[in-house]
């Protein structure tokens, strides 16, 4: 693997790196302060939407920050110190300060007995509470003692933040990238997911493209219900979309479909996947997750799946002290991104053509097209290629759905298709030919070395 290549997970790592100390809730400063790292990358416009504003059954919560937190022993040491974990704090705790007992603290204190070592995760967004999380070893050799609780946290009406980036393309058609920004110091289930968002917003800008792009930026859940809500007039353009968390492990990948199950994106992104040469799995859509459920809810019903390494819940660090910043690791970032970036560049270049010559075969022979001296392996697969494609070249069939049928991959298809245009054997039908820019058919060929010159 080249520097260059390298460099591509590099980059998303130290963008984790920085933004992991930063402690976000789903509101709050430490959610303009992620914002405005990612705007030092990508141009985002940062939306502020009033706390108590109706979005369909919800409402935008009221405002959190935090400035300090701790418990400290009657020997006035800071036993639990937020200063050094974001975590040990409940999200979206009210603030107290109050001296109290072992018996009495311990019900606001959350631990994992099977993991004594680990900082859970926990929140408490919709329901006015506090806590602290520990590990359990601490929490088992915590004396019999009067402590001093402080959370110096505040509740009140304020925004919700996140943040767009919007990419015009020659169509108004739009593919969506959406991520979660709404965890505190969790590398995987978050950083992961907004570093190659970030990135793939990066090298979609920099590029030819047919489709318009819409990233999004946003706490998980409200955050998306508000976009809908604010945004429902824009949903029809939406004809692909993604998910992007969990994307920096060493697990393998796995896409969730679309509530639709067979829209374009997830036959896209399982082309994409079984061609890759890495092991995947596939999930039917269920009501639960990330914010493709949203999405997907009955009145929108958007084509938006997600495509993760390892889902959430099935790997032991998720929600845990232990999704730090060992765990991701950018050969993995890599990967995911080079994924995700083919998926984009398929779904750009996944136009239907027309032959010229309907009746009968082509000869290719005199065109230079076909070899006549056989035992090349590749040669016999482009030329097989090549008879697909004229073969199902009538307007009707989208060059993803030859590489379906076929059981080719679809770069193969769309190399010789490219070849089989210049040729003058094909026209891409009109609806395609008049909204694809110059240049588009050497998307497939371009590299990650492509992106950093660009840059």
């Amino acid at each position: 693997m080249d520097d260059v290549r390298v460099s591509v997970g590099l980059r998303m790592h130290q963008l984790i790196t920085e933004l992991f100390p930063v402690c976000r809730s789903i509101t709050g400063d430490g959610v303009r302060e992620t914002l405005r790292v990612v705007k030092q990358r990508v141009p985002l416009e940062v939306r502020e939407v009033p706390s108590g504003t109706a979005v369909f059954d919800w409402t935008v919560p009221n405002e959190w920050n935090i400035r300090d937190a701790y418990i400290k022993n009657s020997n006035g040491e800071r036993v639990v110190d937020f200063r050094r974990s974001n975590l040990h704090v409940v999200s979206y705790s009210r603030p107290v300060h109050q001296r109290m007992r072992l018996s009495e603290l311990r019900p606001h204190l959350h631990s994992l007995p099977d993991r004594p070592a680990w900082i859970p995760y926990r929140t408490s967004y919709y329901r006015e509470d506090w806590g602290f999380c520990l590990s359990d070893a601490l929490l088992q050799s915590l004396p019999d003692d009067e402590y001093e609780v402080l959370i110096d946290s505040t509740l009140a009406p304020g925004h919700l933040t996140y943040g767009e980036y919007f990419v015009k393309g020659a169509l108004d058609d739009e593919i969506l990238i959406s991520c979660h920004i709404c965890h505190p110091s969790l590398a995987n289930d978050n950083l992961s997911g907004l570093a190659l968002a970030t990135e793939l917003a990066a090298h979609v800008a920099a590029q030819p493209r047919r489709y318009s792009y819409r990233f999004l930026f946003i706490p998980g859940t409200i955050g998306s219900i508000t976009w809908l809500a604010l945004n429902e007039q824009r949903t029809p353009r939406i004809q692909h979309g993604l998910v992007v968390t969990c994307v920096g492990d060493r697990g393998d990948f796995t896409y969730k479909k679309s509530r639709r199950g067979d829209a374009a994106i997830d036959r896209a992104a399982m082309h994409v996947l079984k061609h890759s040469g890495h092991p995947f799995s596939i999930e039917d859509f269920f009501p639960y997750g990330y914010d493709e459920r949203q999405y997907c809810s009955p009145g929108f019903d958007l084509p938006v799946g997600c495509l993760m390494r390892s889902p959430h819940g099935s790997f032991p660090e998720y929600h845990t002290s232990a999704d730090d910043l060992a765990l991701v690791r950018p050969q993995h970032l890599e990967e995911s991104f080079n994924m995700y970036r083919s998926i984009v560049e398929l779904l750009e270049c996944n136009v239907t053509y027309l032959t010229t010559n309907p009746k009968c075969e082509p000869q290719l022979g005199k065109r230079g097209l076909y070899k006549t001296i056989g035992g090349d392996n590749h040669d016999s697969s482009r030329q097989m290629a090549m008879l697909w494609v004229l073969s199902l070249a009538d307007g009707k069939h989208s060059l993803l759905e030859i590489a379906e049928r076929s059981g080719m991959d679809f770069e193969l298809l769309h190399s010789v298709a490219v070849a089989l245009a210049r040729a003058g054997l094909l026209v891409e039908r009109p609806a395609d030919k008049a909204t694809t820019p110059v240049g588009l058919a050497r998307r497939m060929d371009m590299d990650i070395r492509d992106l950093d010159s660009a840059r």
